[in-house]
């Protein structure tokens, strides 16, 4: 194996193992939250409080500091001139610290009339008074969150994954820890807390200690505006600052058209959501992270054909793997809300719509899987502004697709716009970069996910079939007869088909069982 191809995989591992936990550690969140706020007004005005401070995060493209700050530093790093990758990271960490608060001083000064008139126009008057409070208290976390991230970048640059990997676990594990300390007796201000101090201590705190202790971090008072560096930066940034993804745009029609809707419909979309981005999140983002450093070495080496074949494959693993996951879940759906939320604050009815929305949501999990990957081949391209201009046509011609299914089938049409959409998304973001990578190259990913489509098919009918005919059964022991059936079959489905990659997967984890048993 190739020392790129190794690099990979120790990345990849690391990233998957992260969020693997990241994404348990958050079921024990949505878990706390369901079972402390339930699934009607005050969950949902805790969840539509992070509409702003994701607005200011998209804002400075702050989600994608590290994947626009990799190739500009990790550039220093291999002409052997680190001192001017620490100028470069100043500069920008300083204005951006800067620019930061001045914006969360603002937001937090106009929250009251953008919660009531713009995030969620149907809540109550009560319910607006709370949510301005809530977004007031988290607003701040981002700036920790921006900065934390800009640390984590140099250390990805020298592929050094841990710390970043670590900082979601203690984010994450800082609101459970504040919900269960606060919640009972402050309700969704509790969990908001946590969101603050997590902020503080997880994204921002554990990559500082790394790179103060081993990434020699050497941050300097300076800001330099006219810095070649800097102005490269804010050029490839400035497309993912004004260009509206609909991967983010899509938690924001959410919660925007569902507070029109029943009460508890923005709770149970985000419940949903949850449950699908468990496979997404260990599968899709994990692969993306952990691939991005690699492809942007092989294109700065001018090995572009190799860094397409790369992500290519990578692309192919994730869909067998997430798909996987995906019939389970679509099946299984509603058996795993009850046994996570229980049934002291969800009624059955509540979990049956949660079990819904994720099946439906399920359907476009290929795209949201993928769709971290295949954007981070654009970026390591530095053609950010090719992704940003399909997004944002795409978000263009949603908003009245999410408007009109939200007016005429409520939560259920906000779940079948969000699948909609993100598949017409990742198949339009595919097209263009085999298009603008490698116009020549023989990897496919096409035959891959029509394969796995008939598998899913054939795996979701058996579970369903299976389903029908169990006894009353507890939610766990039934969830997992159905739902494993699904995800069994659709596996061997896939593998008879002729998908490759099974056998990879299979493999992978065989030698894992192995190790384990022995």
């Amino acid at each position: 194996m190739s020392s790129t191809g190794r690099q990979v995989k120790i990345a990849a591992a690391i990233w998957g193992v992260s969020i693997l936990l990241s994404r348990f550690v958050g079921i024990v969140r949505e878990a706390v939250i369901g079972r402390v706020l339930g699934a009607g007004e005050q969950a949902d005005v805790y969840w539509a409080a992070f509409v702003l401070p994701d607005f200011l995060n998209y804002l400075l493209a702050g989600g994608f500091l590290s994947i626009v700050f990799i190739p500009i530093f990790g550039g220093h790093l291999a002409r052997g001139d680190e001192e001017a990758g620490w100028e470069a990271f100043s500069t920008i960490a300083n204005f951006l610290l800067v620019a930061l608060t001045a914006l969360v001083a603002v937001l937090m000064w106009f929250a009251p009339p953008l919660v009531e008139h713009v995030i969620a126009p149907g809540f109550s008057d009560d319910a607006t008074r709370v949510l301005a409070r809530l977004t007031r208290i988290v607003l701040p976390a981002q700036i920790f969150i921006f900065v934390g991230g800009l640390i984590s970048a140099t250390l990805q640059a020298r592929d050094r994954h841990v710390a970043p990997a670590l900082a979601p676990l203690l984010y994450t594990g800082s609101i459970v820890f504040f919900g269960l300390l606060l919640g009972p007796t402050l309700g969704p201000e509790g969990f908001a807390w946590g969101v603050l101090v997590g902020g503080v201590l997880g994204p921002f705190g554990v990559p500082l200690a790394d790179a103060w202790r081993n990434g020699g971090l050497r941050w300097r008072p300076v800001v330099d505006l006219r810095h070649p560096d800097f102005r490269k930066y804010l050029w490839l940034s400035l497309p993912l600052m004004i260009g509206q993804s609909i991967v983010v745009v899509d938690d924001w029609f959410i919660k925007r058209f569902g507070s029109l809707s029943a009460t508890g419909t923005v709770a149970q979309l985000q419940y949903a959501k949850t449950l699908m981005k468990v496979p997404m999140g260990v599968f899709g983002v994990a692969t993306g992270v952990g691939l991005y450093p690699s492809v942007a070495r092989l294109i700065a080496q001018g090995q572009v054909a190799e860094a397409y074949g790369t992500l290519i494959r990578a692309v192919r693993a994730v869909l067998v793997l997430a798909l996987t996951a995906g019939a389970g879940l679509i099946v299984a759906g509603t058996e795993v809300a009850t046994v996570i939320w229980g049934t002291t604050r969800f009624s059955t009815a509540d979990l049956q719509t949660v079990g819904t929305y994720t099946a439906v949501l399920c359907l476009g999990l290929w795209a949201w899987a993928t769709a971290s990957v295949y954007a981070r081949g654009f970026y390591a391209l530095e053609k950010t502004w090719l992704p940003t201009a399909l997004g944002t046509a795409v978000t263009v011609a949603a908003w009245p697709l999410y408007q009109g299914l939200a007016a005429s089938m409520g939560g259920l049409g906000l779940a079948w716009a969000s699948s909609i959409a993100l598949s017409v998304y990742v198949t339009g973001l595919a097209i263009l970069l085999r298009r603008t990578m490698a116009p020549g190259s023989t990897e496919r990913v096409g035959g891959t996910l029509v394969r796995m489509g008939v598998a899913v098919v054939v795996g979701v009918s058996a579970g369903w079939g299976l389903e029908a005919v169990l006894p009353a059964l507890p939610a766990l022991i039934r969830g997992a007869l159905s739902g494993g059936t699904a995800a069994v079959l659709t596996l061997g489905i896939a593998g008879a088909l002729g998908v490759a990659e099974v056998k990879t997967v299979t493999q992978a984890v065989a030698r894992r069982l192995r190790r384990a048993g022995g």
